[in-house]
């Protein structure tokens, strides 16, 4: 069940009148997801015929000069530091290989939506089936009471929240049955299951107000909630999924971008090897906190460029309808091609520039007459058909990444974002 606007987290819109590419911006925003808290673990519901990601990964010491030159073997990557990092190829699954001296990299996009449950407006088949006709893979973040039954709820105790609360809603079984499905099919074409947690809190008691272990009882709590959800469905009529969760899931993004200092203390310990809840950066190549890959939401030239807006559904809201899911019906159009040139601006600006990565965030949402969905449409369709174009999931940026070598990775990181270089300056 989708949660109702008035329940959605707030977010502030972010604009700049200063030169877009080099500012230093405050983080803002917000956006959608859940949270948990503790539960112990039995017999999983899901199967992991073959091995899959999970480890932890990333160069110890990125300044150092690689001791091995990185390659793929289809099971293990050898990082540009010598060390390794081990995960089985998913199908149509990226092979990651260093960039060879001189070479441009590849313009990578990722699309992710935050909740991934399959609704009424069925979105979650909608975008996974754009996906595959456009030989895309992208990252679902998955709302982990979204496969808990309302009648289960009390198995959810959230961090500083009494036990079945959340802010947003629980899904009718029907739902569970949709989305169960749609995991299925996500994951065998290619594209990532990640985490938006549980409870979707925010502010006061929310994710940036919890510890360490308050953040680990969320995961933990997460883990059980989709890992056990024949158990807690009943459902007998369902195969189990064909993955490991636990091996599967290698990052997340926390609801309303809350919390990450202590996120990331707290997913180590899981091998987690990236996290998505930056609230906004400049389009430059990512790098790592923590040993944690940080692929943050980014500032796109908004308005022709005037301001900067964050590359994410609910901030176009924000910025258009002042917040409102049901503005004014006779600017949609308008907003639609705002929305669509702004993701074109940021994408071009890269593209023709340092090739940094674009991370685009979005939900399953109608929102303002589902403008922000047919925007991603017609992005989607514009730019993964484009040459040296690479729509991926995190998980496979993540691979990509592990295996450039440290040097390289810190001549990228000091490209300007529209900054066109001469590839064998940075490449060597």
């Amino acid at each position: 069940m989708k949660p109702t606007p008035g329940r959605r987290r707030k977010a502030r819109a972010r604009r700049r009148t200063t030169r877009p590419e080099f500012v230093t911006l405050a983080a803002l925003l917000v956006v959608a997801s859940v949270v948990a808290g503790f539960l112990a673990l039995t017999r999983p519901d899901s199967t992991a015929p073959t091995a899959s990601a999970g480890s932890k990964s990333g160069a110890k010491n990125p300044g150092a000069k690689a001791t091995t030159e990185p390659k793929w073997d289809g099971k293990t990557h050898v990082l540009g530091d010598g060390s390794t990092s081990y995960t089985g190829p998913q199908k149509g699954e990226l092979k990651p290989v260093p960039l060879k001296p001189g070479e441009k990299p590849p313009q990578f996009v990722v699309f992710s939506w935050d909740g991934a449950l399959e609704g009424s407006d069925h979105l979650f088949s909608h975008y996974r089936e754009l996906a595959k006709e456009y030989n895309a893979h992208m990252t679902f973040f998955l709302t982990g009471i979204y496969l808990l039954p309302k009648d289960k709820k009390t198995l959810y105790h959230p961090p500083m929240h009494s036990p079945g609360a959340a802010a947003i809603d629980y899904a009718t079984d029907e739902h569970i049955r949709d989305t169960l499905e749609q995991l299925r099919l996500a994951y065998d074409q290619g594209n990532e299951i990640g985490t938006h947690f549980n409870g979707h809190f925010c502010g006061a008691k929310g994710g940036g107000d919890w510890s360490v272990e308050e953040w680990k009882s969320e995961i933990d709590q997460f883990y059980s909630f989709v890992e056990k959800w024949k158990t807690n469905t009943g459902f007998t009529d369902i195969p189990p999924l064909p993955f490991d969760f636990r091996k599967e899931v290698t990052g997340g993004r926390a609801p309303c971008l809350e919390g990450q200092p202590n996120l990331l203390k707290a997913i180590k310990s899981y091998g987690w090897r990236y996290d998505a809840s930056s609230p906004g950066d400049f389009q430059i190549w990512p790098s790592k906190k923590n040993g944690i890959w940080d692929f943050p939401l980014q500032m796109l030239p908004y308005e022709d460029g005037k301001y900067q807006g964050l590359s994410m559904d609910f901030n176009f809201l924000y910025n258009q309808s002042g917040g409102e899911t049901k503005g004014d019906p006779a600017k949609y159009p308008q907003w639609e091609q705002q929305t669509v040139a702004s993701y074109m601006a940021g994408f071009n600006r890269a593209y023709y520039g340092s090739r940094a990565p674009l991370f685009i965030g979005n939900h399953f949402e109608d929102w303002n007459g589902g403008i922000y969905m047919k925007s991603i449409d017609q992005v989607i369709k514009s730019v993964c058909t484009k040459k040296g174009v690479k729509c991926v999931s995190f998980k496979e940026l993540a691979d990509w990444m592990d295996v450039q070598k440290p040097e390289t990775l810190q001549a990228l990181r000091s490209l300007d974002p529209a900054q066109s270089p001469d590839w064998s300056t940075v490449v060597k």
